[in-house]
């Protein structure tokens, strides 16, 4: 269930698009893209907000105050719709091209009258787009990749769109009179990093209720099936949820046959059918006899199967089944190892809050330490200079310990470091004399995306290499569904890396997830260490943190894995080491 915050900054996202389509003024854009961004990081429920209260929100002025107000109290916002009416629907379908962008899909249809994907897929392999300015065989490819990621897509969410619907219908069927146990299934469970559909899965004598309580959703706009074990609907965003209700004594059974994957449940049907048992959503069955030998809890199911349980996030057929016959799964890394954060950002750059609530909700999460990485003077328009961020630094001095202090003993120690830009030769925004005088340094890439395979691998082993640079940020520099990773050898990435002891981040904001779960499985056999980092922009995002867990479980990470889970005094260390080379 979309939070209405997300919901106005999607819609001021689209605004800005259709004015850069309509050859408007490039700066109301840029200003309604920075509206979109401070609302949707905004801690506070916007539609809660009169137009005074919205106007405390950082870039959010009266006008844009008052088209909120207006979407609130009548669904729409008539500057979007009069602006929508005037470019053709095709066109607009085009702008969801991650790699195409408002201005090149206006250039297509004007010059070629292409208004739909398929049109421009077919006017691409026709190298119809080269004669036009600006285009050529590399952007044809570009925009192909952009084209396949939209397709891949389909109606897929990201994960945290997903688990804020799924827990709000756990929550809503939980209360429900006869409800036993209630929880979802599914690639939700696994934390996949995309979710097509939700799966619910509840326990009960009668199901009955529970089914007419999930048909009565506020969110529901169709009922697809209506069963007595089964029921599906489609929320008013198009995501489609199903809710299976099983006996009690089933739910152990039940739960691990639709947690999946489909991969995992062969091999666990398979070891069965070796032990002349039978498994299925019923439970564990003695194939000759049909008797049931367990169902109640997955732990029993596994158990009975000569396996430990394996967590739900391991559950992909990538060893898992193995590792747990030989007693070798991992003992994966939990959130609440987690003793801080160290890539986060501040009002002094993009960020909308500033240092003193950052490091308040930070000291509120309990963590121990925690880091402020405002972005570096190249990432141009953060307006970044020397003077700035060394008056941050003793700004930050004075606050060190002070944040979740407990009678004498010393609060969550503040880091002062910076988030560095990674520039297409490998360089970094400032010499070495300068960063020397930071706890720590994550360097990231932010342009050129497209540079060769060789050069963009040159490019961040030489960041490695930096005697400075602790962390990579977003290694694969990708935006799900929006922007491919780049086309780097990530192999001779990761074993820099694992040479030069610069840690590799688990980025882990929702639509980044970067590293994915199977890049983390690869490095991780380099020996590379990683850090899960929010990449938090407001004090809400700091609660991404469990989606960069769950990655990172994905990836069989261990507590020892991830350098932000270890004690300061060992942190420190690791982030010094490098600086004698």
């Amino acid at each position: 269930m979309a939070r209405p915050n997300d919901e106005v900054a999607a819609l001021f996202q689209e605004y800005a698009d259709l004015i850069s389509i309509t050859g408007g003024d490039a700066y109301k854009a840029r200003v309604y893209e920075k509206a979109a961004r401070s609302i949707s990081g905004y801690h506070a429920d916007v539609s809660a907000l009169d137009v005074k209260g919205l106007q405390e929100i950082p870039n959010v002025g009266k006008s844009i105050a008052e088209k909120v107000a207006e979407y609130f109290r009548t669904g729409s916002v008539s500057a979007v719709d009069e602006l929508r009416a005037k470019i053709p629907a095709g066109v607009r379908r085009l702008t969801a091209i991650p790699t195409l962008g408002p201005k090149k899909a206006c250039v297509v249809y004007e010059e070629l009258g292409i208004s739909s994907v398929e049109e421009l897929t077919d006017a691409i392999h026709a190298e119809r787009l080269r004669d036009l300015k600006g285009f050529g065989p590399k952007t044809e490819e570009n925009i192909l990749h952009g084209i396949e990621l939209l397709q891949s897509s389909g109606n897929r969410v990201l994960l945290d769109a997903a688990m804020d619907l799924a827990e709000d219908i756990v929550a809503e069927l939980s209360r429900v009179t006869g409800c036993r146990r209630c929880t979802y299934a599914g690639s939700l469970r696994r934390l996949r990093e995309t979710v097509g559909d939700i799966d619910v899965l509840a326990a009960a004598g009668s199901s009955s209720a529970l089914m007419q309580a999930f048909t009565e959703l506020p969110y529901v706009s169709e009922v697809v099936a209506h069963g007595e074990k089964k029921t599906s609907i489609r929320t008013t965003k198009g995501l489609a949820v199903d809710l299976r209700v099983v006996p009690q004594a089933s739910w152990g059974a039940a739960l691990q046959y639709f947690t999946g994957s489909k991969a995992h449940n062969i091999r666990t049907r398979e070891l069965a059918v070796h032990q002349k048992l039978k498994l299925s959503e019923y439970g564990l069955f003695d194939a000759e006899t049909g008797k049931k030998i367990v169902s109640r809890t997955e732990q029993d199911v596994y158990a009975r199967l000569g396996l430990p349980w394996i967590p739900p996030m391991l559950r992909e057929d990538r060893g898992e089944i193995e590792a747990g016959l030989h007693g070798e799964l991992p003992d994966l890394v939990e959130e609440t190892d987690l003793k801080g954060d160290l890539h986060t950002h501040t009002d002094l750059t993009d960020g909308l809050a500033p240092l003193e609530e950052m490091a308040e909700a930070a000291a509120e999460r309990g963590y121990a330490y925690y880091a402020i990485t405002d972005h570096g003077p190249n990432l141009y328009m953060q307006q970044m200079t020397k003077e700035r961020i060394l008056a941050q630094r003793e700004r930050v001095r004075e606050l060190d310990g002070t944040y979740g202090k407990r009678g004498k003993r010393r609060g969550m120690r503040l880091l002062h470091g910076v988030e560095l830009n990674i520039d297409p030769d490998g360089d970094v925004d400032w010499p070495e004399e300068f960063l020397d005088g930071f706890d720590l340094c994550v360097a990231s890439v932010h342009s050129h995306f497209n540079q060769t395979r060789g050069a963009l691998t040159r490019r961040i082993v030489r960041a490695c290499e930096n005697p400075y640079v602790n962390i990579i940020g977003h290694p694969t520099t990708r935006i799900i569904g929006k922007r491919p990773p780049i086309d780097a050898d990530l192999d001779e990435i990761f074993a820099a890396c694992a040479r030069t002891g610069t840690a590799l981040e688990v980025n882990a904001h929702p639509d980044r997830l970067d590293l994915r779960d199977e890049d983390i499985l690869r490095a991780r056999r380099h020996g590379v260490k990683f850090a899960v980092d929010s990449d938090a922009h407001s004090t809400l995002h700091l609660a991404d943190m469990r989606y960069g867990v769950g990655t990172a479980q994905r990836g069989w990470l261990t507590k020892d894995d991830v350098i932000n889970t270890w004690p300061e005094t060992r942190l420190r260390r690791f982030l010094r080491k490098g600086r004698g080379r």
